[in-house]
């Protein structure tokens, strides 16, 4: 008997030269070839009741979907009865049949499976999702006399019974809390990026994934196209994670990855534009996905604006969107990404040779905003550096925003405060932080803020003629419009914040006449205090402040 435990790896550091020439993104070999030999068989007999002429999977599916369907099962150790390799995950565009995918590997899931009464969950975010998957598996049964007799359909609860082993497979909407409870060994979750928007995914999915510490035969399958907004909560959290294990910058034997993206040096050049490239993201050109259809889409989308184009890019291509760009957008925001660099709060502090601060924040539901505007001792340029707060009644209330929040507060540009009055006192902290390098000039408020914020820096040892109103609205024009200018030439970069991405991404502009303003209220749930904040610094640079005394900095200490 052979107890031999196979040496692999789940990384595939030379992907970008793979995936450009076509070649398999499989990371290793299936563990156990003679497993993955009889999945493969199974799956392959399935039949596609919905494609023209009833091919079975065999007949039509390329390559690179049965090394999924082997690397799954092929895991499997059948003399331990444990499987290897647990977490599976694939990033794959729209259209590249993910939904049959899913439905054959949990059809053959549920065959091979030994243990009695053993439940098998297909979760999906919506009810049309979860349709999706479950029609094409009771098509599978309904097509083969042999399944007929071996399984019986529920539509109504979407439950398919092994007959023999009384194990079932149930197809879930997160709708439900149907996933609450469970002891399943197998767990496929379908549409990740939706779930990312969710902000009980994280608990969902700890539920739906509670039985596998009891069952060493099971796995978790992580299907996703990419998302239609700036990634978030799970879905950017797993992304980011499959991609570290791809790349080897962390090992983790147990997770294997298989995402079809463009490298970044095509997306830089702009390659992933050519039709001829659309092939990268897209294994199964076609078969399901046909070019001419891609290229209608792409000619239709290209002359109606950016929002359309970029909406495309995602799903179609795979290619991550950095920022949401509305129709009514703010236009700075079309040279925001351009503008980043990575640097901390101390380094500007200690480059500039003045700063200006700005401070936006609204309700209990609302951000308060902080902004950092220093003025480079050498370049003259302009760079920024940005936070935000908020209270767990803002959580509370935003639960839309939930997933963005706890991104952002891991990112270290977000602080969720447990009681009302921290907020400020942080604020204050920094601020004061800057006020005693002996560089600040000013810090710009709105004159109808919080009303607790002025008498916090105040306590916080920053003379009151330090604080300065700067009048919002229409009348903040001009700031606006100059640091759209900054951003356009290259005199204004930033820290590369994701919250700030997503703030510039949320503001919407408001035209009156000639007169232009960015509204809170234009921006829905989106929040853009930060910005304004950002606005209210600009205000005051713009005033071309004098470098501050060197004895300056010792006055209050």
């Amino acid at each position: 008997m052979n107890t031999k435990t196979p040496d692999w790896s789940t990384a595939c550091p030379n992907w970008e030269e793979r995936i450009v020439a076509k070649k398999s993104l499989m990371p290793c070999e299936p563990l156990f070839p003679e497993v993955a030999d009889v999945a493969e068989r199974i799956f392959k007999e399935l039949i596609l009741v919905d494609v023209m002429g009833s091919p079975k999977m065999g007949e039509v599916t390329l390559p690179w979907v049965i090394e999924f369907v082997r690397a799954i099962f092929g895991a499997y150790d059948p003399e331990q009865k444990k499987r290897l390799i647990r977490e599976f995950f694939l990033l794959i565009s729209k259209k590249n049949t993910k939904s049959t995918i899913a439905a054959g590997i949990m059809m053959v899931a549920l065959i091979l499976n030994d243990r009695m009464s053993a439940e098998l969950i297909l979760l999906a975010p919506t009810k049309e999702v979860a349709d999706n998957s479950f029609n094409p598996i009771r098509d599978f049964i309904r097509a083969d006399p042999e399944l007929q007799e071996m399984f019986n359909v529920s539509e109504h609860t979407k439950t398919v019974t092994h007959l023999g082993t009384n194990a079932t497979l149930k197809v879930i909407a997160a709708e439900s809390n149907a996933a609450a409870g469970k002891k399943a060994s197998i767990i496929l979750i379908d549409e990740v990026w939706l779930f990312g928007k969710r902000s009980n995914a994280e608990s969902m999915f700890r539920e739906a994934k509670g039985g596998l510490a009891s069952r060493p035969e099971g796995c978790v399958i992580y299907l996703s196209t990419m998302s239609d907004e700036m990634p978030c909560g799970v879905f950017k959290q797993l992304l980011d994670y499959a991609r570290d294990i791809r790349d080897g910058v962390k090992v983790n034997p147990q997770f294997l990855p298989l995402i079809y993206e463009f490298p970044e040096w095509m997306l830089e050049a702009g390659e992933h534009l050519k039709p001829e490239n659309f092939y990268v993201t897209n294994p199964n050109l076609g078969a399901s996905v046909d070019l001419d259809y891609l290229i209608n889409e792409f000619e239709k989308v290209k002359d109606a604006g950016e929002e359309s184009l970029r909406d495309f890019l995602a799903k179609h291509l795979n290619v991550p969107i950095g920022l949401n760009l509305r129709a009514n957008r703010w236009a700075g925001a079309e040279y925001w990404l351009q503008q980043s660099k990575e640097f901390t709060l101390d380094k500007l502090i200690e480059q500039s040779d003045v700063i200006t601060c700005g401070i936006d924040g609204g309700g209990l539901d609302d951000l308060l905003g902080f902004a950092v505007l220093g003025r480079h001792n050498k370049s003259r340029k302009w760079w920024l550096w940005n936070h935000a707060w908020c209270n767990k009644t803002a959580v509370e209330r935003r639960k839309e925003n939930a997933p963005k929040y706890a991104d952002y507060e891991k990112e270290g540009s977000l602080t969720i405060v447990e009681r009302i009055g921290d907020d400020i006192d942080q604020l204050a902290a920094i601020a004061k932080k800057c006020f005693d390098s002996g560089k600040l000039d000013k810090i710009g408020l709105d004159p109808l803020g919080l009303g607790g914020l002025l008498d916090g820096l105040l306590d916080a040892g920053i003379p009151e003629d330090k604080l300065i109103a700067v009048q919002q609205g229409f009348k903040l024009m001009s700031y606006i419009l100059t640091t759209e200018r900054k951003l356009a030439e290259g005199n204004l970069y930033h820290a590369g914040q994701g919250l700030m991405t997503w703030c510039v991404g949320n503001a919407r502009a408001v035209i009156k006449g000639n007169g232009m303003m960015i509204s809170k209220q234009e921006s829905g749930v989106g929040k853009i205090d930060p910005l304004i904040a950002t606005f209210n610094a600009v205000a005051l640079m713009s005033m071309n402040p004098e470098q501050a005394e060197k004895e300056y900095n010792v006055f209050f200490i």
